[in-house]
């Protein structure tokens, strides 16, 4: 008992270190970095084998670098890794159980919170399809056991709204930094990403967990999805200019790939949910008998073709194929990422664009690698998001300034094409299909959470329609409440009437023969208890009213309470600034 007593006591003095001061989520982080490199390590190791076993590969060679896979064996695997994915999918609709929320839906919607047993489901998930061959990267399950992890650590901790989402982030960031040994991209991955904003406060725990995670992955055997670029040279003016114009045609490639995605799924849709993913599996092994480059993430493919001479026709045909692939593979069902996939067939946009550039314009001809960073880094951001992420990337990989600015440059324009013409990431987008409304990993949840059946005071006082001004004048006495509804026999709403309104001296004299009805307002406005603060509001603006009534609901006209504008929008504005100093590092 005292041993039990002592381990409380030590418990209840940690949690009060950590929300007392940010500092000592600094120690917490790094713990989550060790973690999440340890897991990442695993999980590739694990995929790794997985595709030695299923595809008879050499252990040192990626799956998607290899010249050739077994036709047959290239059919089944993706089919039967399916099958197993569609019959776990079949169960939990058939369970009723609820989809798992990713680490960007949790921080924007739930205050950082994450079922671990969600996040371990969806990681095995992942591990099973990118092992049997389907189109989708592993960095999806990355991130979502390491988010996982770190929530299930917060909230055991009990850490507050802000701190939770800015743990969740440390996760995020340490698998990224762990998978492709660049810590500064998992950092900035976290920032834009997940936690979605840039903050001081938040700015050394994310950078310590991405560290942490980025040294672990390496002490381990290396990171997963590290890129390795020969030396680049400078890049010209010129050569701005036409890097420019392929950041516009990836955008809009982008966008075509985003809006594909819910086309493809409803090819899907009259099929057995259980049976699809097989379908699907089948289709990309069809695929990779004409290349194996569209199997798995494409992580060998992508470093093969760095170094070598390819044919237009080629390069056309991969970037065709992989996009195809991948576009199935989610459609169907199979569980995984397009972080990896999209830097490999942006990487062969660029370097097609050079291919073709040569050919067309010899004079203002790009150097191919340097095409293929930009293709790659724009092409990022067009479908996951984050234009820093993808630029510090590059400049963890090459080490150059000179190439990183111009496709920081570039994803710029590709953010801000993307943002005006289509308005969501791949992630967002997908969301959207789902019925939500969220651009970003900004946290919304407590907005969402603000409603008016949390805001309103149900102190409502009622009056028939029939009743007298001077009736209601001796119930209700003016100050105790800014309005009164009227109902009529069946109790149903029908308006409200000011008390200000009823106490005018000018009906002192007819007080005993007008009804209040003649005085009602808002007879056809009301709020409903589900609405969130901000929906209220735009009502208030509407209607240009300072207290309206809540009915019920949508079906009932049965008054419940009342709702006052000016205590709306001080929720409002106390919310937002609660958040706003969370951002900003203040302490609450």
């Amino acid at each position: 008992m005292v041993d039990r007593s002592r381990s409380n006591a030590v418990l209840t003095r940690l949690r009060a270190l950590l929300r007392s001061n940010e500092f000592y989520l600094i120690p917490l982080s790094l713990v989550l970095g060790i973690i999440a490199g340890a897991i990442v390590t695993l999980m590739s190791q694990i995929a790794q084998i997985m595709h030695v076993l299923i595809f008879g590969i050499p252990i040192d060679v990626r799956l998607s670098a290899n010249a050739y896979v077994n036709p047959v064996i290239a059919l089944v695997a993706p089919a039967t890794g399916g099958l197993a994915l569609g019959v776990m999918e079949w169960l939990r609709r058939r369970w009723k159980l609820p989809s798992a929320v990713d680490p960007v839906e949790a921080n924007a919607l739930r205050g950082g919170r994450l079922s671990l047993r969600d996040s371990v489901v969806v990681s095995a998930q992942t591990l099973v399809s990118n092992g049997c061959g389907a189109s989708v990267g592993l960095e999806a399950g990355y991130t979502q056991i390491g988010s996982g992890a770190a929530s299930l650590i917060g909230q055991f901790l009990h850490l507050r709204r802000n701190d939770l989402r800015l743990i969740v982030g440390c996760g995020a960031a340490a698998a990224i930094a762990a998978a492709f040994g660049a810590p500064i991209t998992g950092a900035f991955f976290a920032c834009e990403l997940i936690v979605g904003v840039y903050a001081v406060g938040s700015a050394a725990p994310i950078l310590a967990a991405s560290l942490a995670g980025a040294l672990t992955a390496q002490w381990l055997g290396g990171a997963p999805y590290s890129l390795e670029t020969p030396h680049v040279g400078t890049v010209g003016i010129e050569q701005y200019l036409a890097l420019i114009a392929l950041a516009l045609i990836v955008s809009a490639i982008g966008i075509v790939v985003m809006r594909s995605s819910s086309w493809v799924e409803r090819l899907f849709t009259w099929m057995p949910v259980w049976i699809r993913p097989a379908m699907g599996g089948l289709v990309v092994g069809a695929m990779a008998i004409v290349t194996p480059q569209v199997l798995a993430a494409g992580h060998g493919a992508m470093l093969l073709n760095l170094h070598r001479e390819m044919a237009i026709g080629m390069i056309a045909m991969i970037i065709i194929l992989k996009l195809f692939a991948c576009l199935v593979s989610l459609a169907s069902g199979f569980r995984g990422g397009l972080f990896f996939a999209s830097l490999f067939i942006g990487s062969m946009l660029g370097k097609l664009f050079a291919a073709v550039l040569l050919l067309v314009a010899p004079s203002i001809a790009v150097d191919p690698l340097v095409s293929m960073l930009t293709g790659m880094a724009t092409l990022g951001v067009a479908i996951v998001g984050g234009p820093l992420t993808m630029s510090f990337l590059v400049l963890e990989m090459t080490r150059s300034v000179d190439v990183s600015a111009v496709v920081l440059a570039a994803c710029i324009v590709t953010s801000i094409c993307v943002r005006f013409m289509f308005g969501h990431s791949f992630s967002t987008w997908r969301l959207h299909l789902r019925g939500e409304t969220i651009r970003g990993a900004n946290d919304v949840g407590w907005l969402r959470n603000l409603t008016v059946e949390r805001m309103m005071r149900s102190d409502v006082g009622k009056v028939p329609s029939t009743t007298t001004i001077a009736g209601a004048r001796r119930e209700f006495v003016l100050g105790s409440r800014p309005a009164i509804a009227v109902v009529n026999n069946s109790d149903d709403y029908l308006g409200l009437v000011l008390l200000p309104e009823l106490y005018l001296g000018e009906l002192d004299q007819i007080a005993d023969e007008i009804q209040v009805i003649e005085l009602a307002h808002y007879t056809d406005v009301a709020l409903l208890p589900e609405m969130n603060v901000k929906t209220a509001m735009r009502m208030f603006d509407d209607a240009e009213a300072e207290v309206l009534a809540v009915l019920e609901s949508a079906e009932s006209r049965k008054v419940v309470g009342f709702l006052t504008e000016s205590f709306a929008r001080r929720r409002y504005v106390e919310e937002i600034d609660q958040a706003t100093r969370g951002v900003l590092g203040a302490l609450s």
